[in-house]
Protein backbone atom coordinates (compact mmCIF):
# COMPACT_ATOMS: atom_id res chain seq x y z
CA UNK A 1 0.00 0.00 0.00
CA UNK A 2 2.92 2.33 1.33
CA UNK A 3 5.08 1.59 -2.00
CA UNK A 4 1.71 1.87 -3.98
CA UNK A 5 1.26 5.91 -2.88
CA UNK A 6 4.92 6.42 -2.82
CA UNK A 7 4.64 6.08 -6.89
CA UNK A 8 2.19 8.52 -7.11
CA UNK A 9 3.03 11.22 -4.66
CA UNK A 10 6.58 12.26 -4.06
CA UNK A 11 6.36 12.94 -0.04
CA UNK A 12 9.72 14.21 -0.38
CA UNK A 13 9.15 16.86 -2.97
CA UNK A 14 9.75 20.68 -1.35
CA UNK A 15 7.00 22.23 -2.64
CA UNK A 16 4.33 19.26 -1.68
CA UNK A 17 6.06 19.66 1.70
CA UNK A 18 5.46 23.64 1.72
CA UNK A 19 2.12 23.05 1.00
CA UNK A 20 1.26 20.96 3.52
CA UNK A 21 2.88 22.91 6.24
CA UNK A 22 1.07 25.97 5.03
CA UNK A 23 -2.25 24.22 4.90
CA UNK A 24 -1.86 23.35 8.53
CA UNK A 25 -0.84 26.71 10.06
CA UNK A 26 -3.00 28.75 7.95
CA UNK A 27 -6.62 28.16 10.24
CA UNK A 28 -4.09 27.77 13.54
CA UNK A 29 -2.97 31.56 12.99
CA UNK A 30 -6.03 32.92 12.42
CA UNK A 31 -7.75 31.33 15.04
CA UNK A 32 -5.16 32.40 17.39
CA UNK A 33 -5.49 36.41 15.98
CA UNK A 34 -9.18 36.67 16.59
CA UNK A 35 -8.40 34.93 19.91
CA UNK A 36 -6.08 37.55 20.46
CA UNK A 37 -8.55 40.50 19.36
CA UNK A 38 -11.27 39.12 21.61
CA UNK A 39 -9.16 39.27 24.73
CA UNK A 40 -7.28 42.23 24.34
CA UNK A 41 -8.56 44.27 21.57
CA UNK A 42 -5.24 44.08 20.05
CA UNK A 43 -6.27 44.86 16.20
CA UNK A 44 -9.21 47.34 17.43
CA UNK A 45 -6.69 49.39 18.91
CA UNK A 46 -4.26 49.19 15.72
CA UNK A 47 -7.08 50.00 13.92
CA UNK A 48 -7.41 53.59 16.07
CA UNK A 49 -9.95 51.74 18.14
CA UNK A 50 -12.55 50.83 14.86
CA UNK A 51 -13.53 47.43 15.72
CA UNK A 52 -14.59 47.11 12.03
CA UNK A 53 -11.54 48.36 10.83
CA UNK A 54 -9.55 45.53 12.82
CA UNK A 55 -12.19 43.09 11.08
CA UNK A 56 -11.51 44.13 7.80
CA UNK A 57 -7.51 44.03 8.21
CA UNK A 58 -8.01 40.70 9.49
CA UNK A 59 -10.31 39.51 6.46
CA UNK A 60 -7.59 41.34 4.44
CA UNK A 61 -4.99 39.17 5.59
CA UNK A 62 -6.88 35.73 5.83
CA UNK A 63 -8.16 36.22 2.52
CA UNK A 64 -4.45 36.90 1.13
CA UNK A 65 -2.84 34.05 3.17
CA UNK A 66 -5.61 31.60 2.05
CA UNK A 67 -4.57 32.63 -2.16
CA UNK A 68 -1.41 32.58 -0.73
CA UNK A 69 -2.03 28.72 0.45
CA UNK A 70 -4.15 28.19 -2.89
CA UNK A 71 -1.02 29.33 -4.79
CA UNK A 72 1.42 26.51 -2.87
CA UNK A 73 -1.30 23.93 -3.51
CA UNK A 74 -1.36 24.31 -7.34
CA UNK A 75 2.43 24.53 -7.69
CA UNK A 76 3.02 21.28 -5.29
CA UNK A 77 0.46 19.46 -7.67
CA UNK A 78 2.56 20.68 -10.94
CA UNK A 79 5.65 19.08 -9.48
CA UNK A 80 3.83 15.63 -8.60
CA UNK A 81 2.87 12.47 -10.90
CA UNK A 82 -0.84 12.15 -11.91
CA UNK A 83 -3.08 9.11 -12.32
CA UNK A 84 -4.70 7.90 -15.05
CA UNK A 85 -4.60 11.37 -16.96
CA UNK A 86 -3.95 10.04 -20.36
CA UNK A 87 -7.06 7.57 -19.57
CA UNK A 88 -9.64 9.50 -18.29
CA UNK A 89 -8.10 13.45 -17.94
CA UNK A 90 -11.65 14.58 -19.86
CA UNK A 91 -13.80 12.83 -17.92
CA UNK A 92 -11.50 14.02 -14.71
CA UNK A 93 -11.55 17.58 -16.27
CA UNK A 94 -15.50 17.71 -16.10
CA UNK A 95 -16.17 16.19 -12.93
CA UNK A 96 -13.13 18.38 -11.32
CA UNK A 97 -15.01 21.43 -12.61
CA UNK A 98 -18.52 20.40 -11.08
CA UNK A 99 -16.52 20.32 -7.78
CA UNK A 100 -14.80 23.20 -8.07
CA UNK A 101 -18.32 24.97 -9.54
CA UNK A 102 -20.31 23.68 -6.52
CA UNK A 103 -17.62 24.89 -4.02
CA UNK A 104 -17.64 28.35 -5.55
CA UNK A 105 -21.34 28.52 -4.94
CA UNK A 106 -21.16 27.16 -1.38
CA UNK A 107 -18.19 29.79 -0.65
CA UNK A 108 -19.42 33.40 -2.82
CA UNK A 109 -23.45 32.30 -1.38
CA UNK A 110 -22.11 32.35 2.28
CA UNK A 111 -20.13 35.47 1.88
CA UNK A 112 -23.11 37.08 0.33
CA UNK A 113 -25.22 36.51 3.44
CA UNK A 114 -23.09 36.87 5.76
CA UNK A 115 -20.73 40.26 4.51
CA UNK A 116 -17.45 40.90 5.32
CA UNK A 117 -17.65 40.90 9.09
CA UNK A 118 -19.72 37.79 8.97
CA UNK A 119 -17.13 35.85 7.13
CA UNK A 120 -14.03 36.88 8.66
CA UNK A 121 -14.54 36.30 12.53
CA UNK A 122 -16.53 39.46 13.14
CA UNK A 123 -18.16 38.34 16.45
CA UNK A 124 -14.66 38.30 18.20
CA UNK A 125 -14.76 42.12 17.61
CA UNK A 126 -17.79 42.65 19.10
CA UNK A 127 -20.00 42.91 16.01
CA UNK A 128 -22.67 39.98 16.24
CA UNK A 129 -25.04 39.36 14.02
CA UNK A 130 -28.96 40.18 14.74
CA UNK A 131 -30.04 36.37 13.68
CA UNK A 132 -29.26 32.97 12.58
CA UNK A 133 -28.64 33.03 9.44
CA UNK A 134 -31.04 30.04 7.71
CA UNK A 135 -31.14 30.73 4.35
CA UNK A 136 -29.12 29.14 1.48
CA UNK A 137 -26.68 28.31 1.80
CA UNK A 138 -26.96 27.32 5.37
CA UNK A 139 -30.11 25.60 4.71
CA UNK A 140 -27.64 23.01 2.92
CA UNK A 141 -24.65 23.00 5.06
CA UNK A 142 -23.73 24.27 8.51
CA UNK A 143 -19.96 25.50 7.15
CA UNK A 144 -20.44 26.30 3.57
CA UNK A 145 -17.26 28.04 3.63
CA UNK A 146 -15.12 25.47 4.70
CA UNK A 147 -17.17 22.72 2.63
CA UNK A 148 -16.91 24.87 -0.11
CA UNK A 149 -13.53 25.38 0.14
CA UNK A 150 -12.78 21.52 0.43
CA UNK A 151 -14.93 21.15 -2.85
CA UNK A 152 -12.83 22.97 -4.45
CA UNK A 153 -9.69 21.77 -3.51
CA UNK A 154 -11.12 18.45 -4.31
CA UNK A 155 -11.89 19.54 -7.78
CA UNK A 156 -8.58 21.21 -9.21
CA UNK A 157 -7.03 17.86 -7.41
CA UNK A 158 -9.12 15.81 -9.95
CA UNK A 159 -8.78 17.79 -12.61
CA UNK A 160 -5.03 17.61 -12.38
CA UNK A 161 -5.66 13.69 -11.85
CA UNK A 162 -3.41 14.13 -8.80
CA UNK A 163 -3.28 11.87 -5.91
CA UNK A 164 -1.32 13.82 -3.99
CA UNK A 165 -3.84 16.77 -4.79
CA UNK A 166 -6.56 14.59 -3.04
CA UNK A 167 -4.47 13.84 -0.24
CA UNK A 168 -3.15 17.81 0.41
CA UNK A 169 -7.38 18.49 -0.03
CA UNK A 170 -7.67 16.10 2.74
CA UNK A 171 -5.79 17.89 4.79
CA UNK A 172 -7.67 20.86 4.20
CA UNK A 173 -10.70 19.09 5.11
CA UNK A 174 -9.28 17.90 8.34
CA UNK A 175 -7.72 21.49 9.48
CA UNK A 176 -11.02 22.99 8.93
CA UNK A 177 -12.88 20.15 11.02
CA UNK A 178 -10.35 21.34 14.01
CA UNK A 179 -10.73 24.71 13.72
CA UNK A 180 -14.85 24.22 13.94
CA UNK A 181 -13.90 22.63 17.03
CA UNK A 182 -12.36 25.76 18.45
CA UNK A 183 -14.52 28.00 16.89
CA UNK A 184 -17.96 26.73 17.39
CA UNK A 185 -18.17 26.37 20.92
CA UNK A 186 -16.54 30.28 21.43
CA UNK A 187 -18.67 31.58 19.05
CA UNK A 188 -21.90 30.14 20.64
CA UNK A 189 -20.26 31.53 24.01
CA UNK A 190 -19.99 35.02 22.38
CA UNK A 191 -23.57 35.00 21.84
CA UNK A 192 -24.20 33.23 24.92
CA UNK A 193 -22.98 36.51 26.74
CA UNK A 194 -24.51 39.12 24.61
CA UNK A 195 -28.13 37.34 25.23
CA UNK A 196 -27.20 37.40 29.17
CA UNK A 197 -26.15 41.24 29.09
CA UNK A 198 -29.29 41.81 27.41
CA UNK A 199 -30.90 39.77 30.07
CA UNK A 200 -29.07 41.87 32.72
CA UNK A 201 -30.18 45.17 30.86
CA UNK A 202 -33.87 44.03 30.75
CA UNK A 203 -34.04 43.00 34.42
CA UNK A 204 -32.19 46.13 35.45
CA UNK A 205 -34.85 48.54 33.16
CA UNK A 206 -37.87 46.91 34.81
CA UNK A 207 -36.15 47.30 37.90
CA UNK A 208 -35.71 50.70 37.77
CA UNK A 209 -39.48 51.66 36.36
CA UNK A 210 -41.24 49.63 39.16
CA UNK A 211 -40.84 52.33 41.97
CA UNK A 212 -41.51 54.74 39.42
CA UNK A 213 -45.21 53.51 39.04
CA UNK A 214 -45.43 52.57 42.80
CA UNK A 215 -44.63 56.06 43.60
CA UNK A 216 -47.12 57.36 40.92
CA UNK A 217 -49.85 55.09 42.77
CA UNK A 218 -49.29 56.11 46.20
CA UNK A 219 -49.68 59.53 45.60
CA UNK A 220 -52.69 58.83 43.41
CA UNK A 221 -54.31 57.37 46.60
CA UNK A 222 -53.22 60.28 48.63
CA UNK A 223 -55.35 62.73 46.57
CA UNK A 224 -58.25 60.43 46.85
Amino acid sequence: MLETLQTYIDFTEKNFLIAALVILITPIIWNILARIEFYTHLLTKLACGNAKLGCYALAVYIFSFSLFRDYLYSRALEAQPTFLKEEYGSQALIIGYIFQGLGMILVVSSMYRLGVTGTYLGDYFGILMDDRVTSFPFNVTDNPMYNGSTLTFIGHAIVACSPAGLLLAIEVYVMYRIALLFEEPFTAYIYQKRELERSKKSSSSSASTTPSSTSQKKKSLKLE
